[in-house]
């Protein structure tokens, strides 16, 4: 065992050192590697919620202070402090898509997508759209990246505008935005 002392990691000292290093816009989370610290009982569900010790957290600041500090490695979601590194548990994405607002139309629109936590992701080719289908029922599950490796699940009524903006191109139906164009199923599929 190295001379170090074993720390047991909690979301308040999790808080107080991003407070500390916190300086404007995100976190360079990118360039903090600590060592790994443990897994922290954590929890973001799929509607967005995050759960600490089995209960949901109240306070949006603090959810949108340890939505700064995620990182995903090899599959694998982290809290991040110049110091610490401990692991949480993502149900499906960190994020959900709660809104967007169109500029421009057809392959000229830009399509920027609004958090739960506040983050804004102009969809192309740096925040591409993907359309996960369920293999039993074909239901989708439509997601955007919104920063590093982090996506945000697209919510329902969102989802549902998207589709009536939506056109054919190259045997497919889906969406344009900032110049690309983001598949979402087979026109074929549709027919019928």
């Amino acid at each position: 065992m190295s001379g170090q002392n074993a720390v047991t990691p909690s979301a308040e000292g999790i808080a107080q050192a991003v407070r500390k290093a916190k300086s404007r816009g995100l976190p360079p989370v990118h360039l903090w590697n600590p060592d790994f610290c443990g897994d922290l009982d954590m929890r973001i569900a799929r509607d967005g919620t995050w759960f600490y010790l089995g209960t949901p957290i109240g306070r949006p600041e603090l959810v949108r202070l340890f939505s700064t500090i995620l990182k995903k490695e090899e599959g694998k979601y982290y809290l991040v402090t110049p110091v610490e590194k401990v692991g949480i548990t993502v149900e499906d994405a960190p994020f959900v898509a709660v809104d967007f607002e169109r500029t421009g139309q057809g392959t000229d629109q830009v399509l920027t997508f609004t958090t739960n936590v506040g983050d804004k992701a102009a969809a192309g080719p740096d925040h591409p759209i993907r359309v996960e289908r369920d293999a039993e029922t074909g239901e989708p599950s439509p997601y955007v990246l919104v920063r590093a490796n982090l996506e945000a699940l697209i919510d329902r009524k969102s989802f549902y505008r998207l589709v009536e903006i939506g056109a054919h191109h190259d045997g497919w139906f889906g969406l344009w935005s900032s110049g690309a164009f983001f598949p979402i199923i087979p026109s074929e599929d549709l027919k019928g």
